[in-house]
């Protein structure tokens, strides 16, 4: 009888051990989720930052003038009543023939050159 148990132990040893090793739900699940958690970290770290910095313009925003006219000069292009406006505008590059002489007409007779 107790070999016969023994026998049933170490099957049951052995089904477990396949289960654990080598199936679907088994280690390489295990790894694969300890991958995905690391990844979502990184990803939940890098949200939190700029959730903060999301958290810190709307206070901003709130609290102070400094960043609502910051926004309103950047964006509706804000001018205070104190200030003057100068719009620099470059110039537009003329494209000018450059002063040569005349090309040879067909009517001009060609220059001979004497021969002796």
């Amino acid at each position: 009888m107790a070999k016969w148990f023994a026998g049933v132990l170490v099957v049951v040893l052995v089904l477990l051990q396949y289960r654990m090793w080598l199936s679907d739900d088994g280690v390489s699940e295990t790894l694969r989720l300890a991958q995905a958690v690391e990844s979502q970290k990184t990803t939940n770290d890098g949200l939190r930052e700029r959730n903060a910095q999301l958290a810190a313009e709307v206070a901003d925003l709130k609290d102070g003038f400094t960043a609502l006219e910051e926004r309103a000069r950047s964006e509706l292009g804000m001018i205070a009543p104190d200030e003057t406006f100068y719009q620099v505008v470059p110039r537009v590059a003329q494209t000018v023939a450059p002063a040569t002489a005349p090309a040879p007409s067909a009517t001009a007779a060609p220059a001979r050159s004497a021969q002796r």
